[in-house]
């Protein structure tokens, strides 16, 4: 079975969901743009509309049939998780994209969702990542930055999420968010083409050395776009450890209990992160329906020279086990 482990779905009915329960959500403010939906939450800055690749599930799954992709795993868009909004209201907007997120599934099975959690409160998040493993999900896509633009995923009073990660063996897929946090990635396309490495790197180092990936390792952690440049990082991450191992976690084993997707575009920083990580660690992934993603995510397995079981277990096999699918 050929899997991709990382796509992003917002289902049409989700949209109207949004406009017709719009009085339920104080916190968050849609905007009507050119036929599609933006979102502000608690006053912020909006989103970008929702895109229709994002919606078109037909045109999604002709690429699907295109690529040889039996099934892709989803999560929402990262733009509307809301994780600036108060908690109880964070929850129940989880909610409500997990229904129509499962619901698709339900529809075609090809769809393997990941839920949407209230990362503003761990104790709120831990309750609907409970909720979604008993509703039939079995893992979670989270972003970067709960609580807003310089949250972190060390931050203590997450720490209910993270235990009920591992109680519950989540797969918990960490994804960048929109804003990095550094203004300077905001021209000539550096948003996606370095802000969401750094953002990436410097969230996952802090869950490195607090402890938390090792801690927690029967929670399935994920690290998106070919673990956003830590193989490349390792060697100073080690120095750092090296001076205060007392207090920091070990990067060599947490990069080891990490797992990854394929996005890095370069089949010879592939075959780098199969020697530091390990083969076994990676999962082909495309990024769809975004355009910084990759369209033909099986031809960078072929090139990078992999054995055929190791094809076998990165197009799919891995996934499958991860994901239960």
């Amino acid at each position: 079975m050929i899997i991709d482990c990382h796509g992003h779905l917002v289902p049409p009915t989700l949209i109207d969901a949004i406009r017709a329960n719009a009085g339920k959500f104080p916190s968050i403010r849609t905007i009507e743009e050119g036929g599609s939906l933006g979102l502000s939450f608690a006053g912020g800055k909006a989103t970008r509309p929702v895109s229709k690749p994002l919606m078109d599930i037909v045109a999604r799954t002709k690429w699907m049939a295109e690529q040889k992709i039996d099934k892709q795993v989803v999560g929402a868009w990262l733009d509307m998780f809301g994780y600036e909004i108060p908690a109880d209201e964070g929850a129940r907007w989880s909610q409500l994209i997990n229904e129509h997120l499962l619901s698709a599934a339900k529809a075609d099975p090809r769809f393997v969702p990941l839920a949407t959690v209230p990362l503003q409160d761990g104790t709120t998040a831990s309750s609907v990542l409970k909720d979604a493993h008993a509703a039939g999900f079995r893992g979670a896509m989270i972003g970067t930055q709960p609580k807003g633009v310089g949250g972190v995923l060390d931050d203590p009073s997450l720490e209910p999420f993270w235990k009920a990660a591992n109680e519950l063996g989540s797969a918990i897929f960490i994804h960048p968010v929109f804003e990095s946090g550094d203004n300077r990635v905001h021209d000539y396309g550096m948003a996606n083409a370095v802000g969401r490495i750094t953002d990436t790197l410097i969230a996952v180092s802090r869950l490195i050395y607090a402890g938390h990936v090792t801690r927690y390792r029967n929670a399935k952690i994920i690290v998106g776009i070919g673990g956003a440049a830590l193989p490349f990082v390792l060697g100073r991450l080690r120095r750092n450890y090296t001076m205060d191992k007392d207090k920091l976690g070990d990067p060599d084993a947490a990069l080891r209990a990490l797992y990854y997707d394929t996005l890095v575009h370069d089949y010879r920083a592939l075959k780098f992160l199969a020697e530091i990580v390990g083969a076994d660690r990676l999962m082909m992934g495309s990024d769809m329906p975004f355009p910084i993603g990759d369209l033909e995510p099986q031809n960078i397995v072929t090139q990078a020279g992999f054995s055929a079981a190791e094809r076998s277990a990165i197009n799919g096999g891995l996934a499958q086990r991860l994901f239960d699918c």
